[in-house]
């Protein structure tokens, strides 16, 4: 697997369909505004192969991309490891 998605930008397109045929869903209250986002996209080429694409909203600086991915990855996991005690 490739650790960086190295394809020209000129073939992006927008990833929200195919989130949403992913079911990826989110909690999302009345008021709260979703200010930025990082997504992580496990992606099969063709051939079989697979890269990481790496995609985030406009707007992010490079500070808020780093906190908002180590967050992420204590979130996962801390929830992998279970409940605190469950030994």
């Amino acid at each position: 697997m490739t650790t960086w998605d190295d394809h020209d930008d000129t073939d992006a397109r927008p990833v929200g369909d195919v989130l949403d045929g992913l079911g990826i869903r989110a909690t999302l209250n009345e008021g709260e505004l979703v200010a930025g986002a990082l997504v992580l996209l496990k992606v099969v080429e063709a051939d079989g192969s697979t890269r990481l694409s790496l995609a985030r909203s406009e707007g992010l600086g490079w500070i808020e991309r780093a906190g908002m991915l180590r967050v992420a990855e204590t979130l996962e996991t801390s929830s992998a490891l279970g409940p605190a005690g469950d030994d």
